[in-house]
């Protein structure tokens, strides 16, 4: 059931200043790993250190949106394997059988 809302204003208050704001000042890739300092109430400050376990592959976001998990990743790699095991590797530059050479030249 769809209800007709008003479109709220967005607002911000003014104790919020985003003039000298920089856009993405604190980002950091993943895979140099990060630090998070987290403040006490008693002052102390602990400080944790994050890293990417070993094995962890980052997708780009471009290829991200063909994979929604861990699982659909790994049935396409498999697939590849699979793939790469049954046709032999050319070397680059190296020239196909002489029958596809022949069925090249009549086309």
């Amino acid at each position: 059931m769809m209800t007709n809302k008003k479109k709220r204003e967005h607002k911000l208050r003014a104790e919020y200043d985003f003039s000298k704001a920089e856009r993405g000042r604190f980002f950091r890739p993943l895979d140099k790993g990060y630090k998070v300092n987290i403040q006490r109430q008693d002052g102390t400050v602990m400080v944790n250190h994050y890293t990417l376990t070993e094995g962890t592959v980052l997708l780009a976001p471009d290829v991200r949106e063909y994979f929604s998990d861990s699982q659909s990743v790994n049935e396409a790699l498999r697939s590849l394997i699979h793939l790469s095991e049954k046709v032999p590797a050319r070397k680059y530059g190296q020239q196909g059988s002489a029958a596809r050479r022949v069925a090249d030249k009549g086309n």
